[in-house]
Order: structure tokens, then sequence, then C-alpha cells
């Protein structure tokens, strides 16, 4: 599925399509988001990475991929058209985050410990998990990349404007390196 789909450029912060609302895959765009699903699975591999969102790649588009497969474990990708945390654990948990919308920066983020989640396949099948651990993480992180949320909108103000500050610092270095 992936292995012949072109990569697409993954969208840095401050992107404005990342802080905006993804809209709803509709029926009509079956062929349109089993092309864009085949291309992110693709780019998420090669970054690499265990979960992208449509807006990351610039599609405004309740669509996440994600493969959260343990190193050594076959690949096991996730298709999730249209998915919705329905319900989270009053449990919290802290796990380290990072963003391949934010390289190279990481930090640790607060989160319900587990979620139940309820999305779309491709095929248009409805699933549902209840999930825990490294997978309860990448889903909250994912559709929070839908409603226009970053990982650093977790953090305090101190350690998120401190963590964007580095983050920019390190990019504008590598641009005019590039010169």
């Amino acid at each position: 599925m992936t292995d012949d789909a072109p990569i697409l450029p993954i969208l840095l912060h401050p992107a404005p399509i990342l802080r905006a609302r993804a809209r709803a895959v509709a029926e009509g765009d079956g062929d349109r988001v089993r092309d864009l699903a085949a291309r992110m699975l693709a780019t998420m591999y090669k970054a690499p990475g265990i979960g992208l969102a449509a807006p990351q790649v610039g599609e405004g588009l309740r669509l996440v991929v994600l493969d959260v497969a343990r190193e050594g474990e076959p690949p096991a990708p996730m298709v999730l058209v249209n998915p919705e945390v329905v319900a989270a654990s009053e449990e919290r948990a802290l796990r380290e985050e990072g963003c391949l919308s934010i390289p190279g920066q990481y930090a640790e983020v607060e989160r319900p410990a587990r979620v139940k989640a309820r999305w779309r396949e491709l095929d248009g099948t409805r699933r549902e998990v209840e999930a825990d651990g490294l997978l309860a993480t990448c889903l909250q992180h994912e559709i929070d990349h839908l409603d226009g949320v970053m990982f650093t909108d977790h953090l305090s103000p101190l350690k998120r404007n401190m963590l964007i500050k580095k983050f920019l610092k390190e990019q504008k270095l590598k641009s005019r390196e590039a010169m």
C-alpha cells in the first residue's frame, strides 16, 4: 500500500492549517482519501514517525494514519477516517511526545491514560478500540491535529514558549546553512 506512493511534504509549525479544524471526510471523497492515505503512510514511514494527520500534509480532512508496532514487529498500519475519542479515563498518564511538524522537539505530556476511539476504515467499516499506553497517546495526539491542537498546547506556557523558541531558532539556523 505504501511502497510506491509518493512522499508528501510535512508542514512545519507555524503553518496556519495546523491550527485549523479539519472537515469530515464525505462519501464523495473516497478516491482522493484512498490515495492520500497511501501517500500519508509512505510519508510517515519515511519521516520516520508513528502517526500523521492530514493537516500536517496540507489537507484539511479528518484523516489519520498511524503504526505503533514495536521495532522488530511487522508493520501494523492503521488508517482512520473521521476518528474521534468517545471516552477517556479519569486516570492520567505522562508520556514523552514529539511531532513531525515540530521535528527534534520532545516534551512530557499528560493525557488520559485510556481512551475509546471510533472511526471508519477506507472501505467504510466502522471500528472502535479501547486503548492505553502508546496507542492511546498516539490516537489523542493525531486526533488533536484534526482540531488544530498541537502537543505543545498541553504544556505549561513557559515550557511551550521555550520549546517553540528553540524550534524556530533551529529552523532559522538550518535555513541560513542552506543558503
